[in-house]
């Protein structure tokens, strides 16, 4: 099985190419993923991972994810080489993504770019909602 899970801020905004085969929209960028652990008296570490989503993905992605942004992505590992001209081989990995969901916090949101309430509403893929907010022990009423 091939299955990637990832939660990350992207480092830049996604770059959108046409293949030339048939004119396929693909857009790439990459995450930084923080590692789990940190060892002590080390600052915490992250991975930074290409991402790549095709055609209509690639096009949502292009569209609403913008640098710093934390998203989520589900995808597959996926490994290429080629020979570019001067006939030296290039070798990459990369996560096709599958699946893309916003994963900052409404307020997060709220303090950066919010076209996208705006445009669907205040539920969003992947989020718990607008009705969803941590209160205080002080709210409970019990």
């Amino acid at each position: 099985m091939n299955k990637v899970i990832l939660m990350g801020r992207l480092t830049r905004d996604p770059e959108v190419r046409y293949t030339q085969t048939n004119n396929t929209l693909v857009a790439s960028f990459s995450l930084a993923v923080n590692r789990r652990f940190v060892r002590q008296g080390e600052e915490r570490q992250a991975d930074f991972i290409n991402i790549v989503a095709w055609s209509k993905l690639g096009e949502f992605c292009s569209k609403y994810f913008k640098k710093g942004q934390q998203v989520g992505i589900i995808g597959r590992i996926q490994t290429r080489n080629w020979d570019d001209d001067q006939g030296v081989k290039h070798y990459v990995t990369e996560v096709v993504a599958e699946e893309a969901y916003f994963a900052d916090s409404k307020r997060e949101q709220e303090a950066g770019n919010s076209t996208f309430e705006n445009t669907f509403g205040n539920t969003e893929p992947g989020s718990m909602g607008s009705d969803f907010e941590m209160s205080s022990s002080d709210d409970l009423p019990f």
